[in-house]
């Protein structure tokens, strides 16, 4: 992700709330799916704010660079990555820096695997930052994207009651997200044309967070058995349809 400025410190702090954890859970579930059978696979995660799943890809043998621009977090996933066993910490390297510029650093056909989650949205223009990150991916590769979801953006201000929240977001993809920050969203049709422009054509796609959007920030995880049908649920959702077309979220799946 782009620097959050004053707002990383907050960013981080609802990550421990039941909304994110939905988000990170579901994230790495289906990254798993799509990468089962493999292991030691060069990854780059751009964007990797406190590092959660550059950390989950490198417990599973991968091998992994993550890319951030901002200190504030890059320094909550130096401090999680020190916190893991030797081994892990082996396979990991944390570098301060801007997805755009990743061609200086990385020669063409570098990676196996590239993430791209929760950076798109702070782009007015997302399609430089998909060219550069297609040129470091290698034959057979796999590029991963969370965007949010253009074509519900609706839902969350209308299940809130924000009527006019509402109506403005059926004829607009910009929207103030709950940091106060400018973002945009991504429709799955105009991605699927981009990645098919730069020879990563769309190869699956997922809804994320379809029923626990509107949750508050704050609001602490369930625990047990309940949080493990809420996860199973949100999973099962954002594999069909016609659930996944309204999830906040969509993880998309593009292979060169």
């Amino acid at each position: 992700m782009p620097p959050l400025g004053s707002a990383a410190g907050q960013w981080l702090e609802r990550q421990g709330g039941l909304r994110n954890l939905v988000r990170r859970e579901l994230v790495a579930r289906q990254l798993a799916e799509q990468l089962a059978g493999h292991t030691g696979l060069r990854v780059l995660d751009v964007g990797c704010g406190q590092g959660t799943q550059a950390l989950r890809l490198a417990r599973a043998g991968h091998l992994v660079t993550g890319l951030d621009p901002d200190p504030v977090t890059l320094g909550a996933a130096q401090a999680a990555l020190a916190a893991e066993p030797d081994e892990v910490r082996a396979r990991v390297q944390l570098l301060t820096g801007d997805g755009h510029h990743c061609g200086r650093w990385f020669g063409p056909r570098s990676f196996d695997v590239v993430l791209c989650h929760d950076v798109l949205r702070y782009l007015s223009d997302p399609d430089p930052l998909l060219a550069s990150l297609a040129r470091v991916l290698a034959p057979g590769g796999v590029l991963s994207l969370l965007v949010r979801n253009a074509d519900a953006l609706a839902m969350r201000p209308g299940l809130a009651g924000d009527w006019r929240g509402a109506l403005h977001s059926f004829d607009s993809v910009r929207y103030t997200n709950r940091l106060g920050l400018s973002a945009r969203a991504d429709r799955l049709a105009d991605l699927s044309v981009t990645l098919t422009e730069i020879s990563v054509p769309l190869r699956a796609w997922y809804g994320v967070r379809v029923f626990t959007d509107n949750t508050a920030d704050h609001e602490a995880p369930v625990d047990g058995r309940q949080l493990a049908q809420l996860l199973d649920a949100e999973e099962r959702a954002g594999r069909q349809d016609p659930y996944r077309q309204v999830a906040a979220l969509l993880h998309v799946f593009g292979g060169k």
